[in-house]
């Protein structure tokens, strides 16, 4: 499990799964951009315009409109497959957990939090013939976690047979996805 040091509330942190480590985006006057790489979150209390590119990944963007505290993931599989690395945030039932908590612990109101919902994508051929791809257990696993927390989604883009990239802003919870 990964926790943040008592400046929580007024650092935003991105966290990646890769050996545990932390790194904190860089900050300037002007909404400051980050890029979010598979198996990380990044949640702040401040303006950062979040790029994600999805296949058939999930990102789940959250977002606190009175608090205006905004966070996001980005997961690959939908549940742990026992491959013994530990808790990961490349999978999608601890990843959405752990960036609800996140939210909470930057100062997020719980029945204040909104969800969207991206990607889930099958972008390769010879699986798009199935029905329970991969891009749709991704889905259906962020969908059921947020369900399970009573959180709502107000938007989403998923499925499909192409890319997606996203660009989330932390600080009033709009998305922009362009497929490619």
């Amino acid at each position: 499990m990964y926790r943040l040091s008592n400046l929580a509330a007024i650092t935003p942190v991105a966290k990646q799964s890769i050996n545990g480590e932390s790194a904190t985006a860089p900050r300037s006057d002007d909404r400051s951009k980050f890029y979010l790489h598979p198996g990380q979150l990044f949640g702040s209390p401040d303006g950062y315009a979040v790029t994600t590119i999805l296949g058939s990944c999930v990102s789940v963007c959250l977002w606190d409109p009175l608090t205006k505290i905004g966070g996001i993931n980005h997961f690959l599989l939908p549940t742990d497959i026992g491959d013994d690395l530990g808790s990961s945030l490349r999978f999608g039932d601890l990843a959405v957990r752990e960036l609800i908590e996140e939210m909470l612990d930057l100062g997020a109101e719980p029945h204040q939090l909104r969800a969207k919902l991206f990607g889930g994508a099958c972008v390769l051929e010879a699986f798009r013939s199935r029905e329970n791809h991969l891009g749709t257990k991704n889905v259906k696993i962020a969908r059921e976690v947020l369900d399970a927390a009573d959180i709502p989604i107000i938007g989403h883009d998923v499925g499909g047979d192409r890319g997606r990239k996203l660009i989330f802003h932390t600080d009033n919870g709009s998305a922009w996805v362009k497929q490619l």
